[in-house]
């Protein structure tokens, strides 16, 4: 079997068991899912999940600084 059959088996084994790809992560804008997908290269999807709300709240904006300022 080559490497692009066994690509192929993978991709159409995913495409029938999940064929809508889905994250579990919690985001409710671009930025929030980039900072939550960073986080999760380090821990688990359930732990992002549990800190970000804290995040989001003081750093809900790429340009907040956590002090309401610019």
């Amino acid at each position: 079997m080559t490497k692009k059959e066994r690509y192929a088996g993978v991709i159409a084994y995913f495409e029938a068991q999940v064929p809508i790809a889905e994250t579990e992560l919690l985001y409710e804008n671009p930025f929030q899912l980039l900072v939550a997908v960073i986080l999760s290269a380090q821990c688990t999807d359930k732990r992002v999940n549990l800190t970000t709300p804290s995040i989001f709240a003081k750093f809900p904006t790429p340009q907040k600084n956590g002090k309401g300022k610019f």
